[in-house]
């Protein structure tokens, strides 16, 4: 089934619900207007529609492949990398003084959700990348970003982030990997880390690792890691390729999903050998000694964003195609005897339902990621220091819900795609299968759901006493006025549900500040639903607003037939969505008890 970006839907969240033109007035985003945002979101269109999406399936059947230390990605990917690369791609967001076009996330985001989209497996080279670039910026000298960060955003070297070993997931705190002191003020480092995305591959010159470690004598904990710049090839004093590192890969995994995508396991000081002892990998110290998972969790932030539109690119992507099929396949009479004979699938009312809830997910999710993003660029970009500060915090309140909720949103939506297919998507030839697949390790990497929901729950909500969270419910009930003052049927409905969920995360934000020290096992019981409580209701939320918007462009003759669809996607969501979270309020609030109860031997 071919991709068909959604370039409408994007252009109509970023003017109506994220305001760009506000955006593009702010200090070093003047050209990122609305025309801006259309011809590059036409042109990322045709590259990922054309060029990607095609490769999408060869990657899942002919995926990267290992023989002595070296991996060959899937034929095509090389080549289309060379393409990504010299499209200027790598660089949309990043500052034009290293070569990068300086486009604002809210305009990023949506190309983001393209290039996943298209080819999921192929997009986790330059998502590593951009996160590595956005340490070097941040923590990065002088000297270390002129030599890097141009070579990364023209394509010619990638980036990844190196944080997991055998023993250490989750908990950094057990990190072993030792870096050793040079007299030239380099490092040696020594050990093993799994799960590198793109630890090895070839399709670019050199692989610019940023590596957890801990220099010799540091504390024991997280306060005693360091992060290094560790390049697969060494550089001369001209910036040219020299010396091979002593970092090698040993295999890479074979995975559920993404099996395009390289997942490595590397090994540092080994001289390519498992158990042997080489020289060690020369490192680069990024920012200061024992300060590596301040500058870390910059990588993390902006990949566990990426992640979260990695979820709504791939529910697009198994929405699309349960339609596409749906229109297709004919089987049985319509319930309502409106056709004599058997029809497509698609007359079936709960066909309609599951289409319905697959587009209304991901349509919610994608209004609330790019409202974020728009977040992000006012909080770096705005003159005002306290609209800065404003914006920042509910950017980071952001960050967990749309890693958090659009990736367990994708798989509801790809399961629900290999539903519609019936039979026929258990079958790994429709493509369906390979979807729900490729969702799974969205729940998972960069942190589990359950991460980003103790996240939510520590850094998001406690830190302030709850005064982020409740600053965005006084602004749905803002939302709430305004559609009081409409008398459409689907206006009153949006009313109702937004009102019922707004009053249900406050109750749960009381909770959860209120018991967190005397009663914390209650409320992590909960971290998950309030989690998905808070993500579902931002995203009714944003389509409340965008019905609001549909209805007045719909009444002014403005592109009624998209208009309309709007207006139903956005009532269905209401009603059967943002329903889910009165009950979410009454498992976190009053179902405590019943998750911790059960006496440990009895598992």
């Amino acid at each position: 089934m071919n991709y068909q970006a959604p370039v409408k839907d994007m252009l109509f969240c970023m003017k109506e619900l994220a305001a760009l033109e506000e955006i593009a007035a702010l200090p070093g985003f003047e050209e990122a207007g609305l025309d801006t945002a259309r011809a590059v979101l036409e042109e990322c269109a045709r590259f990922n529609q054309d060029v990607l999406a095609p490769l999408n399936r060869a990657g899942d059947t002919n995926p990267s492949s290992f023989k002595d230390g070296q991996v060959t990605t899937t034929p095509g990917f090389k080549q289309a990398f060379r393409q990504f690369a010299e499209g200027g791609w790598q660089g949309l967001q990043h500052p034009a003084s290293y070569g990068g076009q300086n486009l604002p996330k809210t305009i990023g985001a949506a190309c983001s959700e393209m290039l996943n989209s298209a080819n999921m497996s192929f997009a986790l080279c330059p998502l590593l990348t951009d996160g590595a670039i956005e340490a070097l910026l941040t923590a990065g000298t002088q000297e270390q970003q002129d030599r890097y960060i141009p070579k990364m955003i023209s394509g010619e070297w990638t980036g990844t982030m190196n944080l997991t070993e055998p023993q250490a997931g989750s908990d950094l705190a057990l990190v072993r990997t030792r870096a050793e002191p040079q007299p030239d003020g380099s490092f040696k480092l020594f050990g093993t880390k799994i799960f590198i995305t793109y630890g090895e591959h070839d399709m670019a010159e050199n692989i610019v690792h940023m590596v957890l470690a801990r220099i010799s004598g540091a504390p024991e904990g997280v306060k005693g890691i360091s992060l290094f710049i560790v390049p697969k090839f060494l550089l001369a004093q001209d910036g040219a390729k020299a010396a091979r590192n002593d970092v090698h890969c040993l295999s890479i995994e074979h995975k559920l999903g993404i099996k395009a995508s390289p997942t490595a396991v590397l090994a540092y000081g080994a001289q390519g050998g498992e158990g042997s002892s080489g020289p060690g990998a020369v490192g680069y110290l990024l920012g200061g000694e024992n300060r590596g998972l301040e500058t870390m969790f910059i990588m993390m932030n902006a990949a566990r964003y990426a992640v979260g539109v990695q979820g709504i690119a791939v529910a697009e992507r198994a929405y699309q195609q349960a339609v596409a099929y749906a229109k297709d396949r004919v089987q049985s009479r319509p319930v309502d005897g409106s056709l004599p004979g058997s029809a497509p699938i698609i007359h079936h009312p709960d066909v309609k339902r599951m289409l319905m809830t697959m587009r209304a997910l991901t349509e919610g999710c994608r209004a609330m990621a790019i409202t974020a993003a728009a977040a992000h660029d006012a909080a770096h970009a705005h003159p005002d220091a306290n609209v800065r500060k404003q914006n920042q915090a509910y950017y980071e309140f952001m960050v967990p819900l749309v890693k958090g909720y659009s990736t367990e949103m994708s798989l509801e939506v790809t399961s629900l795609g290999v539903q519609v297919h019936g039979g026929m998507g258990f079958i790994e030839e429709t493509g369906a299968a390979q979807h729900y697949r490729d969702a799974k390790i969205l729940t998972i990497y960069e942190g589990t759901t359950a991460i980003q929901a103790n996240d939510l729950v520590g850094r998001k909500t406690l830190h302030d006493g709850g005064a982020t969270a409740m600053a965005i419910a006084t602004q749905i009930a803002g939302t709430e006025a305004r559609l009081s003052e409409r008398s459409s049927v689907d206006a009153r409905a949006c009313l109702k549900r937004l009102k019922a969920a707004r009053e249900a995360f406050e109750q749960v934000v009381d909770f959860v500040v209120a018991q967190t020290i005397s009663n914390p096992n209650a409320v992590f019981a909960g971290s998950v639903p309030y989690l998905m409580l808070a993500g579902n209701m931002v995203a009714g939320w944003q389509l409340s607003r965008a019905l609001m918007v549909a209805e007045d462009r719909a009444a002014a003759g403005e592109d009624a037939g998209y208009m309309t669809a709007k207006i139903t996607t956005s009532r269905f969501y209401v009603e059967h969505i943002l329903t889910r979270v009165p009950g979410l309020r009454d498992s976190i609030v009053e179902g405590a008890d019943s998750v911790t109860a059960m006496a440990l031997e009895a598992f």
